[in-house]
């Protein structure tokens, strides 16, 4: 599996009683046992955090990650993952939408502060 690939996965609710098939993105390295990813809504949440980065089916490199509609990427919104939960692919963040996920992961994880 590689980073910026978005998968579909049984996503954990925070308190773990249940689960929810989305999509989210992988944000670790590449990886054939387990991976990092962060969760991915088609809820825009308002206000945003600054965690937050929207993807709106105007925005270039959109169509790449074959997403349906407007979606939310929440980097505050991490699982580690084992390989074999993954239900299956849908597409993969360009260079530039993956830079700035990398910024707000950054942010997340409290190693870059945003004014």
């Amino acid at each position: 599996m590689k980073r910026g690939t978005i998968v579909l996965v049984r996503f954990p609710f925070t308190d773990y009683s249940s689960s929810k098939l989305r999509p989210a993105v992988i944000i670790s390295q590449d990886s054939d046992r387990e991976v990092c990813v962060a969760f991915i809504s088609s809820v825009i949440p308002r206000p945003l955090e600054q965690t937050d980065l929207v993807l709106r089916e105007s925005d270039e490199g959109f169509k790449e990650t074959h997403l349906k509609r407007d979606s939310v990427f929440r980097m505050k919104k991490i699982a580690t993952l084992d390989t074999k939960i993954i239900v299956g692919t849908l597409g993969a963040v360009t260079p530039k939408i993956q830079k700035e996920l990398d910024r707000k992961l950054l942010v997340a994880l409290g190693l870059l502060q945003i004014d």
